[in-house]
């Protein structure tokens, strides 16, 4: 048994009815900005953003967003770092009986973890220290993690070698 209210939602009546309206809301307040060559004094002169050329603010503490170009070199970095970080567990399993047989097994393990963490490690530590700085030094620092921490087990003897 339905009652005349549970149909409303089928139909379109009752649309113009007045109390479902929601008002004008306020416009947005603007931000509080000044061109270049002027400076903010005084109280809250720490939440006056500036005018860019174009006409666009730029509050303080915003930060630039990463281009797509950046993005991109990042997701192939990274990319490179989980393939060292398989090669290294290949190769370090590869190399295990000849390894073991010259270090304790218990060095070895360490070893080895250490071996497998290192990109990863490599890779949270410079994006962290990097968040402040340009994207180029951001790039230079993992490239040269690339070039440091290349899977030399895997490279040398590789996966079916002897």
């Amino acid at each position: 048994m339905s009652t005349g209210r549970d149909d409303d939602a089928l139909r379109w009546d009752g649309d113009d009815d007045p109390t479902l309206d929601d008002g004008v809301r306020a416009a947005a307040e603007e931000p509080l900005a000044l061109p270049d060559g002027f400076t903010a004094v005084g109280k809250d002169s720490d939440r006056v953003g500036r005018i860019e050329k174009d006409g666009t603010v730029v509050m303080p503490g915003d930060h630039a967003p990463m281009s797509n170009a950046t993005l991109v070199t990042l997701g192939i970095i990274g990319g490179a770092y989980l393939l060292f970080t398989i090669g290294w567990i290949v190769g370090g399993l590869r190399l295990q009986g000849t390894a073991q047989f010259l270090v304790s097994p218990v060095g070895y393990r360490v070893s080895f973890w250490l071996a497998v963490l290192a990109p990863a490690l490599w890779f949270g530590t410079t994006y962290l220290l990097t968040r402040a700085s340009k994207a180029w030094l951001r790039i230079v620092w993992l490239v040269g993690g690339l070039a440091l921490l290349v899977p030399w087990p895997f490279v040398m003897v590789g996966a079916v070698g002897q």
